[in-house]
């Protein structure tokens, strides 16, 4: 197994490590000198593309606005891929408080998705970790008869499910452990397996009273030695202002969507690098 899951954990403690002896951004904190621990280990609902556990609030509305741009590799001919965006819209409402549900469309294979998120149990004094429960359905409306002559709806249809496990560690440092199941009816090489279990990793740094650095990956263990596809890995920063949260990010995946970046990453890290954000709007 690949040690990016190890990896990400020890470049996160180190860095707390040092943040934490840094006076200068204690002045920049003081309005969160009070604040528990316990909440909110993630201020966004995704860290980077791995989901969080944050939860809407009831009667809250959140819209994501989320670009992948084309791979920066192929320079000024995609003006670095801003030609060959991939955009995501998503809805999400807090239906009760601790339970969100969400509608999206992703142009990438022109993709539907709805969802459902809910909180199991928070982080407390006597509690260690934020646990939430997270479950996605996706459609494909790019496939045509006329490239699979006995396609049926069912073909279309992909899920994900998926168990998040947070804690947050400091007023700067918040870790998560996903374990993952994905589902493709329609899968896109000859040995690509339908069932798919997968574990994901990632942790929020905050450096300042509104940025923080992110960085999330997936290990599907699933996954053919020979495939051409590969695990997502995420770099980000993001940016609070108010009512938005922007997010930056870098990552070996163009989709957003949970079976299309833990199932199909096309990129490879060094080589086929996606630019993109994600701007969050809460109502």
């Amino acid at each position: 197994m690949k040690n990016y899951l190890l990896a990400i954990s020890i470049i996160f403690f180190s860095f707390d490590s040092l943040i934490a002896q840094d006076d200068l951004l204690n002045e920049l904190e003081e309005d969160t000198k009070e604040e528990s621990y316990e909440q909110p280990a993630f201020k966004a609902m995704k860290i980077g593309n791995l989901q969080s556990t944050k939860v809407a609030s009831k009667g809250d509305m959140y819209m994501y606005v989320s670009h992948r741009f084309g791979t920066l590799k192929d320079g000024l001919t995609t003006f670095f891929g801003f030609d060959n965006a991939n955009t995501k819209i998503q809805l999400v409402y807090g239906i009760y408080n601790g339970i969100q549900i969400g509608l999206a469309r992703e142009s990438i294979r022109k993709t539907y998705s709805t969802h459902i998120k809910a909180k199991i149990k928070g982080q407390t004094k006597e509690f260690p970790v934020n646990i939430t429960g997270y479950a996605t359905a996706n459609i494909r409306t790019d496939l045509r008869k006329e490239q699979y002559p006995f396609l049926k709806f069912g073909d279309r249809m992909s899920y994900a499910t998926q168990l998040l496990i947070s804690r947050r560690f400091s007023n700067k440092f918040s870790f998560e452990l996903a374990p993952t199941f994905v589902r493709q009816n329609l899968v896109l090489e000859p040995f690509q397996k339908h069932n798919q279990i997968a574990l994901g990793a990632g942790g929020r740094m905050k450096i300042s009273k509104r940025m923080s650095i992110n960085i999330d990956y997936v290990y599907n263990f699933s996954r053919h030695e020979d495939s051409v596809y590969n695990d997502p890995l995420t770099f980000g920063l993001d940016i609070e202002t108010g009512g938005h949260v922007f997010q930056l990010l870098f990552s070996n995946a163009q989709s957003t969507n949970e079976p299309g970046f833990i199932s199909n990453a096309e990129g490879k890290w060094f080589e086929d690098v996606f630019f993109g954000f994600n701007i969050v709007r809460v109502f």
